[in-house]
Parts: structure tokens; sequence; C-alpha cells
């Protein structure tokens, strides 16, 4: 049992395990800025321009009765619920949209980091 602990020690005290215990912190924050940016920020506009605030409650009625999604589902209607697709494929197209100009804005960040520290090393060599 002691060189089972020791061995389980030895694995977490790795670099690597840490990096990803570190990673997947920051990647669940990171997430939740995302999901924040899109839910709170994009999709208001979203409604705006497309005049729904609620694409969930989207639907068509098949068979039997009912006016909105709750009371047609508590009727037990028969129902084509597609409005949480619509919501869900608009969240994803925002939510790429979102991280390619993160990713952009940070490259850009990189070339320009790495275009001066070209000039001081130039600077320094002349």
């Amino acid at each position: 049992m002691k060189k089972f602990f020791g061995e389980f020690k030895e694995f977490i005290s790795k670099g690597n395990v840490m990096d990803l215990a570190i990673g997947m912190v920051i990647g669940g924050m990171f997430t939740k800025i995302v999901n924040s940016v899109v839910n709170d920020i994009l999709m208001p506009i979203v409604s705006l321009l497309t005049g729904r605030t609620n694409f969930q409650e989207m639907f068509i009625l098949l068979s039997g009765e009912g006016s909105t999604l709750k009371e047609a589902t508590d009727n037990g209607a028969t129902i084509l619920s597609y409005g949480n697709l619509i919501e869900l494929i608009i969240n994803f197209i925002l939510t790429a949209l979102f991280l390619f100009l993160v990713v952009k804005a940070l490259n850009k960040a990189r070339t320009l980091k790495k275009k001066d520290e070209e000039t001081e090393k130039e600077e320094k060599s002349e």
C-alpha cells in the first residue's frame, strides 16, 4: 500500500499532471467567459435583429393542442420542437466567431512582439 501511494505521489507531482490540471481550470473559466459573451452580449443582439427573444419556444404542432411549447407538452401533444436546435446552432456560430477573433488577436499580438524583438536585436547588433 505504501508503494502504491508513493507511485501516486510521484505521478501527481510530475509537471505534466499539474499543467493539465491548471489548463483544465483555466479552460473552464474561459468557457464561462465565452458563454457569457455569447449569451449576455451577442444573443440579445441576434434577438433584436430577428425579433425573437426566445428561440426555444419555436415548435410545430403535429397533433394535439397547445399554443405554447409548455402547454403543448403538458397536454401530451406531438410536437416538432426546432427552436432549441436553432438557438444551439446560433450559439455555436457565435462562439466559434468569438474564439476566432480571440485567437486572431493573440496571433497578431505574438507577431507584433516578435517584430519588436527582432527590431531590438537588430539595433543591438549595429
